[in-house]
């Protein structure tokens, strides 16, 4: 996977552990947007992909933990049914 660096961010895990990732998309629902992140790092085939609430203040952009269970099944089950229409198409 080519890794654009302008689009690196790094992020801290819940163990204080530094993670760059890769921006993937921003996905709108329910009027908030969400973040879509892949781990730049990782040697997997399929990197893990982060889902964190995104928001822009001015010039600054802040990436957020999704603290609530139900607005977090809610995002991922969006962006699955996302991936599914993007499937039924090909």
């Amino acid at each position: 996977m080519a890794i654009d660096e302008e689009n690196i961010i790094e992020i801290t895990d819940e163990d204080g552990d530094v993670i760059k990732c890769e921006l993937y998309d921003i996905v709108e629902f329910e009027g908030k947007q969400y973040a879509l992140l892949l781990e730049a790092d990782s040697d997997e085939e399929e990197p893990e992909v982060v889902l964190m609430r995104y928001t822009e203040e001015g010039e600054d952009v802040y990436f957020e933990t999704i603290d609530d269970d139900d607005e977090f099944n809610k995002v991922q089950d969006y962006i699955e049914s996302l991936e599914e229409e993007i499937e039924d198409e090909e």
